[in-house]
Formats: structure tokens, C-alpha cells, sequence
């Protein structure tokens, strides 16, 4: 299976690139090359023939399979026009179907859905490995679609047009071959696409960089280009924002992961939007132009603060107004989380020390007036769909120790619980705690535990540290019944680590470790594990780490850093050789977060914690287990194999597990998922309870 041909990666994606001299491993880039998938299986068959055998294996396999496709799930509903529309994996349906319903039955236990896409079906009729990625549909009836379908669960997809009503492909309709596509719909006839379309036409990231309209019964060839972008961006992308005011089309230019221009369509030509380049453009809401600033903006004689939340009439924009509404402005401890809207209210979502709250907007009379939305405090609350012609929407709550609740806001406001999780594990023996911890640098890290209440502090207990730190992004409560059955209820603590790099305190957490300043992520993970065995919850024999993606970075710096505090490490989906991430799949596009290894001075300040690179034979370290997937198209799965090799040349203990389907995110359906928990958890289990 393994020496199958994985059809549809890029050519740069396959091969090696730009071959450093002196490094023995980089023939295991070439990701489908027939001496790198014999070293793939023979890795994997030395570390499942031990993790299978683990006591704990099967039974957390099978409990694993029950929870992913039990029906007491939540079926998480999208509003599309006058139905509700759902996606759902189980037992039955492994690849998934696509249905909906209506809100009066949606509302009812036993809830009748109308089928409208097997993708079980589909994949067995075409004797294709088809994984779903999503649809984009036509504004309002949201009839026809384009679906996007995997290969083996890549970010690279097929689109294929198709129609919701009758459940069928549309023949001669829209599609388009295998690439990193975008497709919104214009109007019935017109496609605004981005996509391969031949030499030239992607980016170093490999992503589009050219956005064309696409007029119906007219070849590919013949679509009209609307703008070009530089191959040294990220990508470029087009699509539509629909409102009850009006439709429009925007071009999103990204110039760099965190720099973007924004043009939209007027008269049949594109106008930029003057706004900063490292500000998010958050779309239109009653004709305001909404903006959320990373920094400080100084304009029109007056200063926006960062992080805050701004807006100003979309006609004033364009005729040179800088005389910006401010809808909300951060604290130290506060920040915006996500924007979204109904038909006459903004909602918010907002973290106040990485606590939610939920919040409602309205634009009376030129200012923006705001009130609370009734909802359960301590946990997390995400938004949910939100209703296009009227103010109801859905918004879902947890907590570590609390099972997700979906509540539904009815147009008179009114918060109602319509749906839960049931409780997959016992939670009454634990509690949750928020600590501190003090950086290297002096600056406060929070983290959360959770704990047995009569935990004894005697440093003895199994303990796993989450960790991420990077992109802005927020690590919050969340309620994982996979932690508590195969973690919680073995005796284990489990602490979330919220290092700087991420969002839980805005751009100036992100921003303090960016490029330079990456070690201080680093410090702050440390200072996290360190604070744990300063108090006795843990000591290094039984405390151990987990991340995926950059979060693999993360891992790689603990193993290589400070191996003398960690006894067993999971290392997913990695960045590990950041000497060349930025030559591997979409690694260029991650330079504004790491830095170019290829300016030497910016390589001086990475090869300090280049996992790859910072490997010492006279060191001992943890058996760490690292797993990826040979469909993954965004972070190279030569990473991951790179580094296990040079880690056996050195005689180091690892394991290793490499799906071959799954993407980034390491399994395409509900049985990867539990199987590969089923191997991590009963790896730390094995590393850390008897130390």
C-alpha cells in the first residue's frame, strides 16, 4: 500500500529542492520515492509492533471508535437559506454524508435528515479515496455548490459542481482538476477562481497567485484574468461578500503570512482598500468596512490602538475617509476572539484572561452600542452559524470538565439549549486550575490544569503538557473525551500551556515571539513544565509534551533543548529542519512567522533552535514518538522522517508512525483518528506511569 502512487502532489512537493550538500536524510523528502516508503514501512512496523502490543492499546481503540461515532454527538449545524445543513461521520458513513433538515426538526431528539451527498458512495463508485473538504454555494437559495473533494484528505482538492436540490453533479457543470483551489460563486453563470492554472501561475508557497472570473460553457483557458500577484507572495485569493445591501467582490492579495492588500470590484475595476496591510479585513456589516488592527494605527489625527476592532462606511473608505467608529478596544488581559453577524447584530466573541464571553453589537445613529449575551461563563464559547435575514444564530459551549452544549438565540434573543454531549467520562473527580508560571524573561505564563481533587503532590503523577505558541492562535478550555477516558481516568494530569506566539492576549502575544524572538515560546513552555515539578504535581520522569504542526516545533525544541525535564514527547504532523521549511510545500509562507533561513543572519537566530540541526549524539533523550502523514501537502512529511533518521544514525530511542492518507491533520476519517490515539496515549501512558 505504502509503495502506491500518491497521485496529485506537486512536482516540489515530491522531489527535493535546492539539495543541501550536507545533509545525508533529504532523499527522504522525495515523499512517493520507492526508497523512502521502504524506510517509511519498515519505521512503522518497528514501532506498531511494540504500541499495539501495549496493554492499553485495544481497549482505548475500541472506546476511542464508540465516543468518535457514537449518535449522541452534536450534528453542528450550518444555516443555509430555509434549511440546516450538516456534515457527519460514523461507523456507517467513515467518509461521511452530507445533509440537512429543518429547524423544527432539528429541534426534536430524533432529528429526520435528507441525505444529500454520500461521500461513501461517491468514493466507492468512482474507486476514488475520496475525503471531503467543504462546499462553497450560491447566495441566497444556496442550491448549486461547488464541493471540494481529497485525494486521501491533502489540502490539494478536486471542485465539482453540484446540485443541492437533486442531489446530483451538475453534468457539464464548473470543475476543476487537482490543486490548491479557491472558488466562490458571482452569480449563477461566473465563478471567481483561483487555482493552478499552469507554469507560472503559483506561488513559492504553492498556492495561486493569479484570481480569474469564469464565465459558464467557456473552457478554463478563456476565463478572464482580474489580478496577478508576485510569486514571492503567499497567494492570492478571490471571493464574494453577500449581504442584504449588496454583493460584493473582493481580491485578497496576501503578501506575506501576515501582510495582505484587499481590492474590491467597482465598475469593473478592482479599488484597493486603505487599510493597514497587517490588519484583518473582517468583511461588511450594514455598509461598514470592519477592520481589526494587529498595531497601533495612526490616521486622521488619531491613534487606533492594536487589537482593537474599527469600522467606517464603505463609500467613505473609498473616497479617502480615515474617520474610523471604534467597535472594540482591548485591555491587557482582554482581546477579540472572532467576529461574526446576523442580519442587524455584530457578535463578538471575547477572551477576558482566556475566559469567553459573548457579546452583541448594534450601529444606531453612527455609534456602536453592545450588550452581553446570556451564556455559560469559565469555559469556552465559540460562535456557531449565523442567520442571514433575521438575528437568531448558534453558538456552542465547553469546558474541560464540561461536555459541549450547542444553545440556539431565536430572533427575539432568547438563548435556548438544544443540544449536548452526553458525559463520556466521569467527571466529578476532577477540577480545573489556572496558574502562572514565570518565564525566563520574567513574564507571567498562564496555563490550565486538570487534576484529580485529591491530587497529591508528591511528583509522582503522569502529567502531559499541551503546548502550541505561534499564529496568533488561542489555546482555551475545551472538553476532550479522548483526554479524560484515556488520560484523565488513568491517573493522569493534564495542563493546556499558553505560551506566548499564540492569540490569547492579541497581537502583542503573538508579536512577542515572532522571527528573533522565537526562544521566548520556548522559555515559556519550559517555564510551565519547570513550574509544575517545582510544586510536586510531576517530576521529569513522568511529565511529558504534546503538539502538532508548529506545535511539532515546539516538541522538537523540548526534546533537543531540555531533554533532562521530559520523559516522553508526541511530536505530530512537525516543522523540524528549519534550515529548509521554507523550500518544503507551503513553508515559504511561514517566513514571516520564523524568520528566512536563507539571509544569514536570520538563519543565525534560527539554527539556535532548529530541532534538526540542535541534535546531539552525546545526549540522551526521551523516546519520542513522531507521526505524519504522507498525503500531508502543508507541512512536509520529510520533517518528521529527517529527523527519526538522524535520530537512529545516532542510536536514539524513537518511535514512528506515518499514515498514508490523513493531511495535516494526520487521519482522514474516524477511525485514524482513534487508532492514532489509541497509540499516543498509550505510549505516554506506558513512558510516564512508571517512570
Amino acid at each position: 500500500m505504502l509503495r502506491k502512487v500518491l497521485s496529485g502532489l506537486t512536482a516540489a512537493g515530491l522531489m527535493a529542492t535546492a539539495v543541501a550538500d550536507d545533509d545525508p536524510f533529504v532523499w527522504l523528502e522525495e515523499v512517493e520515492g520507492e526508497k523512502a516508503l521502504e524506510w517509511v514501512e519498515d519505521r512503522n512496523q518497528e514501532s506498531l509492533g511494540v504500541l499495539e502490543k501495549l496493554p492499553t492499546f485495544q481497549a482505548m481503540l475500541d472506546r476511542h471508535l464508540a465516543i468518535y461515532n457514537s449518535d449522541e454527538r452534536i450534528a453542528y449545524p450550518s444555516i443555509r437559506g430555509e434549511h440546516l445543513y450538516n456534515f457527519w461521520r460514523d461507523a456507517e458513513h467513515e467518509r461521511g454524508i452530507w445533509r440537512r433538515t429543518s429547524l423544527e426538526q432539528y429541534r426534536q431528539s430524533d432529528t429526520e435528515w435528507h441525505t444529500v451527498l454520500d461521500v461513501d458512495a461517491l468514493a466507492e463508485a468512482e474507486d476514488e479515496n475520496w475525503v471531503y473538504k467543504g462546499n462553497s454555494c450560491l447566495y441566497p437559495d444556496y442550491q448549486r455548490c461547488m464541493i471540494s473533494l481529497s485525494r486521501g484528505g491533502a489540502d490539494a482538492t478536486v471542485e465539482r459542481e453540484f446540485n443541492a436540490e437533486t442531489g446530483e453533479f451538475v453534468e457539464n457543470g464548473f470543475q476543476l482538476t487537482e490543486a490548491k483551489s479557491s472558488v466562490d460563486w458571482v452569480d449563477e453563470d461566473q465563478l471567481i477562481i483561483s487555482t493552478d492554472f499552469g507554469d507560472g501561475s503559483m506561488t513559492d508557497s504553492g498556492y495561486p497567485r493569479i484570481v480569474k472570473i469564469w464565465q459558464r460553457g467557456t473552457p478554463l483557458s478563456d476565463a478572464k484574468t482580474l489580478f496577478e500577484g508576485e510569486t514571492s507572495d503567499v497567494g492570492t485569493w478571490g471571493y464574494v461578500i453577500n449581504t442584504p445591501e449588496g454583493n460584493y467582490t473582493v481580491v485578497h492579495r496576501s503578501v506575506t503570512f501576515y501582510t495582505s492588500r484587499r481590492y474590491l470590484l467597482r465598475d469593473g475595476k478592482l479599488v484597493e482598500l486603505q487599510i493597514p496591510d497587517d490588519a484583518d479585513f473582517n468583511g461588511l456589516f450594514k455598509n461598514q468596512a470592519l477592520v481589526s488592527l494587529k498595531n497601533d494605527w495612526s490616521v486622521g489625527g488619531r491613534t487606533y490602538p492594536q487589537g482593537a476592532l474599527i469600522s467606517i462606511g464603505l463609500d467613505d473608505l473609498l473616497q479617502g475617509s480615515r474617520d474610523f467608529s471604534i467597535v472594540e478596544t482591548p485591555t491587557a488581559t482582554r482581546t477579540i476572539a472572532s467576529v461574526g453577524g446576523t442580519r442587524n447584530q455584530l457578535l463578538l466573541s471575547i477572551l477576558d484572561n482566556i475566559r469567553s464571553e459573548l457579546w452583541r453589537y448594534r450601529f444606531v445613529d453612527g455609534a456602536w452600542q453592545k450588550e452581553k449575551v446570556d451564556a455559560p461563563g469559565f469555559g469556552t464559547v465559540n460562535l456557531g452559524s449565523q442567520s442571514e435575514t433575521d438575528d437568531s444564530f448558534f453558538f456552542n459551549y465547553e469546558g474541560f470538565l464540561n461536555p459541549d452544549s450547542l444553545y440556539y438565540v431565536s430572533d427575539n434573543q432568547r438563548s435556548e439549549k438544544l443540544k449536548s454531549l452526553p458525559e463520556f467520562f466521569d467527571a466529578s473527580p476532577y477540577i480545573v486550575s489556572q496558574h502562572a508560571a514565570l518565564s525566563k524573561d520574567g513574564t507571567r505564563v498562564p496555563y490550565f490544569m486538570v487534576a484529580r481533587k485529591d491530587l497529591l503532590l508528591d511528583g509522582t503523577n503522569p502529567t502531559l503538557i499541551y503546548g502550541y505558541g505561534g499564529f496568533e492562535i488561542s489555546l482555551r478550555p475545551s472538553y476532550s473525551a479522548t483526554v479524560g477516558s484515556s488520560w484523565l481516568n488513568h491517573g493522569g494530569v493534564y495542563v493546556v500551556a499558553n505560551i506566548r506566539g499564540g492569540g490569547e492576549f492579541g497581537p502583542r502575544w503573538h508579536h512577542a515571539a515572532l522571527k528573533e524572538n522565537r526562544q521566548r515560546a520556548y522559555d515559556d513552555f519550559i517555564a510551565v513544565a519547570e513550574d509544575l515539578i517545582n510544586h510536586k504535581v510531576t517530576s521529569p520522569d513522568h511529565l511529558g509534551a504534546r503538539g502538532g504542526s508548529n506545535g511539532g516545533l515546539l516538541m522538537g525544541a523540548m526534546a533537543t533543548q531540555r531533554p533532562d525535564l521530559f520523559n516522553a514527547i508526541v511530536c505530530q504532523v512537525p516543522l523540524l529542519d528549519m534550515q529548509r521549511f521554507n523550500k518544503l510545500l507551503a513553508g515559504a509562507s511561514w517566513m514571516a512567522e520564523y524568520g528566512n533561513p536563507d539571509i544569514p543572519e536570520e538563519w543565525a537566530y534560527i539554527k539556535e533552535y532548529s530541532p534538526y540541526h540542535n541534535l546531539d549524539a552525546l545526549r540522551d533523550y526521551p523516546k519520542v514518538f513522531f507521526t505524519t502523514s504522507t498525503r500531508d501537502d502543508r507541512v512536509h512529511p520529510g520533517h518528521a522522517r529527517k529527523m527519526v533518521a538522524k535520530m537512529l544514525q545516532m542510536e536514539k530511542p524513537v518511535y514512528y508512525y506515518e499514515n498514508t492518507e490523513g493531511g495535516h491533520a494526520g487521519a482522514s476519517n474516524n477511525r485514524q483518528a482513534a487508532y492514532v490515539n489509541a497509540l499516543i496515549y498509550s505510549y505516554l501512558l506506558d513512558q510516564l506511569q512508571s517512570g
